[in-house]
């Protein structure tokens, strides 16, 4: 890959969301705004290895990506004399708008008005994390469709639906008043969570982590705390994605391989990080009203207050598990909850209670489930199970670095 592309390829993967949040904002037209942008990162290929790299690129393919909208609407329409003021306003205002365009925080920031849009009680849940994973995001069908355990063309047909209901509802594009907050809250903190997961543990690719998606994850997430400040479950969203991204640089290896969270040299975490996390924790349940993300962050939390692996208190955080399970009885939260249990009452236990996981079926498709198996089967000396267990694993890893490690635990298993 030349020099040239990786610098496109950046900045569309470390801007797109953004860009798009924005030309979204200025034609009213997802689809028109994806296809433009497209053509504009296109353009930058055709053009910018003779007229260089500008010094604000995402800027540039903005305005370029405004022009070809401009463009993609007169070819639908006839010419009419509004056309040169259509054109006043895409040259010489946009320019100016983007050279002083700036990405920081404010309520009226593009990316926050993307996900209140697309979080609009007329689409349902799933269809709202969706949209706006695949908008703002930037990810692809599959992988969304890999994080809501469902087929590609189940998720593309989800996606249609969800951007032709906002055409046809006329869903406005904006944040919206503040005694509407509460009821697109659940969706809005699912869509960062999801964007941020996506950023921790990319699930394609060569590299484990997507530090873009994690910035940008947390930089709503602060903006959507201070915009609601009554809300401790935006907090806890805000802690935990704080306490998860302290131990970023400790998850690698310098050649990008996988470090597990007990082989970490926890040194290398970033503890201004954790003090900012535990203290928006404690902000959280101080409320006194739990919820799933503030459950979660506790338990991050714990893992970040442990000196050691070995002085990890699991018994405290089964018990958290407990609590969250309670609240939020999905399959995944039970796997998570069996690995607790395991590291307090051993393997067998924990393999018992991953095999007796309600809707089952819906795990296959997921990868941890079949890597926790394996790890369990392999802990237990069952090796010809666990096996077949990263085996499976496997045909589901779509990231480098996840392979290379399901590959390696293969190879140990397989060892004499």
């Amino acid at each position: 890959m030349t020099p040239l592309r990786q610098s496109v390829e950046r900045v569309f993967r470390e801007e797109s969301g953004r860009i798009l949040a924005t030309l979204i904002r200025k034609v009213g037209d997802f689809d028109l705004a994806d296809e433009a942008m497209q053509d504009a990162f296109a353009e930058a290929l055709e053009h910018w290895p003779t007229d260089g790299i500008p010094d604000r690129p995402a800027a540039w393919i903005t305005l370029t990506a405004r022009r070809k909208a401009i463009d993609r609407i007169r070819r639908k329409r006839p010419l009419t004399g509004a056309d040169a003021i259509l054109d006043a306003h895409s040259t010489s205002g946009d320019e100016s708008a983007m050279r002083d365009q700036r990405l920081d925080c404010s309520v009226d920031d593009d990316c926050l008005r993307l996900i209140f849009t697309c979080c609009h009680p007329a689409l349902n849940v799933d269809a709202q994390v969706a949209l706006t994973l695949r908008t703002l995001g930037g990810l692809t069908t599959p992988e969304i469709a890999r994080a809501f355990l469902v087929p590609p063309a189940t998720l593309a047909q989800r996606l249609v639906r969800a951007k032709r209901k906002i055409t046809e509802a006329n869903i406005p594009y904006r944040v919206p008043p503040d005694h509407l907050l509460p009821e697109r809250l659940p969706s809005v903190l699912a869509v960062l969570y999801l964007i941020f997961n996506e950023g921790y543990s990319a699930s394609a690719g060569d590299h484990l982590v997507r530090h873009d998606l994690c910035t940008e994850a947390i930089r709503l997430g602060a903006l959507l705390a201070d915009l609601m400040p009554d809300e401790p479950e935006a907090m806890g969203l805000l802690a935990l994605m704080f306490l998860q991204d302290s131990r970023r640089t400790a998850r690698a290896t310098a050649s990008g391989d996988t470090i597990l969270l007990e082989d970490q040299d926890r040194s290398l975490w970033n503890h201004d990080q954790i003090e900012v996390g535990k203290g928006w924790v404690e902000r959280a349940l101080a409320m006194r009203r739990p919820g799933k993300y503030q459950i979660q962050a506790a338990i991050a939390a714990l893992h970040a207050e442990a000196p050691s692996a070995d002085q990890t208190d699991w018994p405290q955080i089964a018990g958290l598990f407990d609590e969250l399970m309670a609240l939020h009885p999905t399959p995944v939260v039970a796997l998570n909850r069996a690995v607790a249990v395991a590291m307090v009452a051993g393997p067998a236990r924990g393999l018992e209670l991953v095999d007796a996981i309600d809707l089952r079926p819906l795990l296959d498709g997921y990868l941890f489930y079949h890597a926790t198996r394996a790890d369990l089967l392999r802990r237990l000396g069952r090796n010809d199970d666990a096996r077949d267990a990263y085996r499976r694993a496997l045909r589901l890893a779509g990231n480098a670095v996840e392979r290379r490690f399901l590959e390696m635990r293969l190879r140990d298993c397989s060892s004499p």
